[in-house]
């Protein structure tokens, strides 16, 4: 069994996606992070450094924190989403990369300082924005001669997808006119039963077959 520990949140989502995708039997635990709950002791002895998601194994014991090795961790037990060869196994890793390191962090500050910030900060906005179109473009391109990502569907779509998702609604308020193959993307990624189940974690809209929310 795996214990998911997590929130609403594009990273929140990823393992959802994934657990969905493996089928694999999963307990949800809601870590509300609007009241703090991802600094008491005990998220703490699962997430030293206090953000969600998180999961348990409780086959092994074992605990697994940061989003990225989370998927990686779970691909690699079931043995499927992350290629066993060199080759496409590092392009998927390089695309898994590019949302951690770049996607995620740019898209989550163009977020923060269009909607948050208690000052409107120009210089900030236009920045993070100027970036985030950039990184869609980025993934447009890759996506001209892909169906996914790293060319199978794999661990970098459920990585990628929460984030990009966000982007055309009132939270970015971007338009993909003339990014296609990123539109169709999200078309083909939105209309997998696993990714509509992982996207309604913790909603009344989630209804799973594998997972199930803990009280």
């Amino acid at each position: 069994m795996i214990k998911l520990y997590t929130y609403t949140t594009p990273n929140g989502r990823k393992p959802a996606i994934l657990l969905e995708e493996l089928a694999l039997p999963y307990q949800v635990y809601k870590i509300d992070i609007t009241k703090g709950d991802q600094f008491s002791p005990e998220f703490i002895s699962i997430n030293p450094n206090s953000k969600i998601p998180a999961i348990v194994d409780t086959e092994n014991n074992f605990s697994v924190f940061e989003s990225g090795a989370i998927l990686i961790y779970l691909a690699e037990k079931v043995g499927k989403f992350l290629p066993q060869d060199v080759k496409n196994r590092t392009t998927v890793i390089e695309w898994l990369m590019f949302q951690m390191g770049s996607v995620g962090p740019m898209f989550g500050q163009f977020g923060h300082f269009r909607n948050y910030a208690p000052e409107k900060i120009p210089y900030a906005i236009n920045r993070y924005e100027t970036e985030t179109k950039r990184l869609l473009a980025v993934l447009d391109r890759q996506l001209v001669n892909n169906d996914y990502i790293a060319g199978e569907y794999s661990i970098a779509d459920m990585a990628t997808y929460p984030w990009v998702a966000v982007t055309t609604t009132s939270y970015m308020d971007l338009s993909l006119t003339e990014l296609p193959n990123v539109q169709r993307w999200i078309d083909d990624m939105t209309n997998r039963p696993a990714v509509q189940t992982g996207m309604a974690i913790l909603t009344p809209q989630f209804n799973s077959n594998y997972g199930a929310i803990a009280t």
